[in-house]
């Protein structure tokens, strides 16, 4: 047989080969009787892979059915396990709502006297819990918060020892209302910065150090207030230094924590403060204020000596240069044989050329005493516009801002009138010093020239 023979031969047994393996044995065969061997083989060897596939089909079969009936029984059981449980919990809710009728029972009264006790304790724990007290007594605060989780858990009753440890709580809380302690605690500056200070608790309004400085309790501990009612630290300071058992110091009736009252204190502005707020109209009011009072002691100062020397030379027969009525005297002296018209012509203006040195600021001081007010308005219309175009953006929800703009708006305001009622006062002095003074010229200068008709007259 040639290979073409054994070729179709392997066609022809294509139903029982793959394919993919014909080409292979007809390779390897190289008769028709050994292709027959070959596909004898291959069959039972097939037959074999065949028949091991099925059983382990079947055993893996028969695995999942088993599989399946254990699913079963483990459902059953869990629902019947579920019907049983069921009834325990009917049954247990059944003997809780019994037990809770015969507690409730039993209980009577107590019940509202637990329900009074729980709100105490939780009122308790709120003031101490911001109390100053806290700072000598720790741990009332977790006493108080395991007694109210005990008799809202319904399933423990109070002791009378817990009880009676918050009656003592309670009494302690308000003896210490009234006591003035000191005792060495750690004290956090307002940098921040912790130290070991000596300290005076005043009952439950105030603590201050040894040095008079105002503390507030914050997260379970001191720290010194960044701003300080001034005028209270020296009767702080007393209080804790002095031996004496009655002293004045101020507290803040408000509470803890540095209380509304004590944070209003310290928190309005000072003299400077509110100084400050006058702005550029404040500063220009301020330094026109200060040229005022400079020039009103100038001059009061010169008028003054310029008066000693006038009634000094009241008192002398010759004439002095070195005062306004010795410089007019010394007019008639050189011109004793003038006519008396023409005399009183020269004293005239001599008197008239002594009136800008003595008068000399006092325009100065009427002017001032004029615009300081103008100003003080003009600050506090510029400051008005400023805060209304404020509200006009951010508008008017908080009240606090806006009272303070129209406070520093109105600074001015007072300045300007600061300034303008002393410097009226101050012009008023000094006016009255310098027409003293031209009084007396004038007096002096009328006398003169009487004296000097008559003597004429007499000639």
């Amino acid at each position: 047989m040639n290979k073409k023979l054994l070729h179709a031969a392997v066609f022809a047994l294509g139903g029982v080969f793959a394919v993919a393996s014909a080409p292979a044995v007809a390779a390897e065969a190289k008769s028709l009787d050994e292709l027959l061997k070959l596909v004898k083989t291959g069959q039972a060897k097939e037959n074999r892979e065949n028949a091991a596939r099925i059983k382990r089909f079947q055993a893996e079969r028969s695995r999942q059915a088993q599989a399946v009936e254990d699913a079963k029984d483990l459902v059953a059981q869990e629902e019947e396990r579920s019907t049983e449980l069921e009834t325990t919990f009917e049954q247990n809710d059944r003997t809780i709502n019994e037990r809770r009728k015969i507690l409730n029972d039993r209980l009577g009264t107590l019940k509202e006297l637990f329900g009074h006790l729980t709100s105490y304790a939780g009122d308790l724990r709120a003031t101490v819990t911001t109390s100053y007290t806290g700072v000598q007594f720790d741990g009332r605060e977790d006493e108080l918060t395991a007694l109210i989780e005990k008799m809202a858990g319904a399933e423990q009753l109070p002791t009378i020892a817990e009880m009676e440890g918050f009656w003592y709580l309670f009494m302690q809380e308000i003896r210490e209302t009234g006591r003035v302690v000191k005792f060495n605690t750690e004290v956090s500056s307002a940098a921040g910065e912790k130290e070991s200070r000596t300290v005076v608790r005043i009952g439950v309004w105030n603590i201050v150090t040894d040095e008079g400085e105002y503390l507030r309790y914050l997260d379970g501990g001191l720290q010194v207030l960044a701003r300080q009612p001034v005028d209270y630290m020296g009767w702080a300071a007393d209080l804790v230094n002095s031996p004496e058992q009655i002293n004045p110091v101020g507290i803040d009736p408000t509470g803890p924590s540095g209380g509304t009252f004590l944070a209003a204190l310290i928190n309005s502005p000072t003299i400077v403060e509110r100084w400050h707020q006058g702005g550029t109209v404040g500063y220009i009011i301020t330094a026109v204020g200060v040229i005022a009072v400079l020039i009103a002691i100038w001059r009061l100062i010169v008028l003054s000596l310029m008066s000693m020397k006038v009634s000094s030379q009241l008192k002398s027969t010759s004439a002095n240069t070195n005062n306004p009525l010795g410089r007019v005297l010394k007019v008639h002296e050189d011109n004793p044989t003038m006519d008396p018209e023409t005399l009183e012509l020269k004293l005239s203006e001599a008197v008239l050329k002594e009136v800008p040195s003595i008068e000399n600021s006092l325009n100065l001081l009427k002017i001032i005493a004029a615009v300081a007010p103008l100003l003080g308005l003009l600050g506090t219309v510029t400051g008005m516009i400023i805060t209304f175009q404020a509200i006009t953006i951010f508008g008017a929800g908080d009240p606090k801002a806006m009272a303070g703009g129209i406070s520093g708006a109105l600074v001015t305001t007072v300045l300007g009138l600061c300034v303008a009622i002393p410097t009226v006062i101050l012009h008023t002095i000094v006016d009255g010093r310098a027409k003293k003074i031209l009084h007396i010229l004038d007096e002096q200068t009328t006398g003169l020239i009487a004296e000097h008709t008559e003597a004429n007259e007499g000639k």
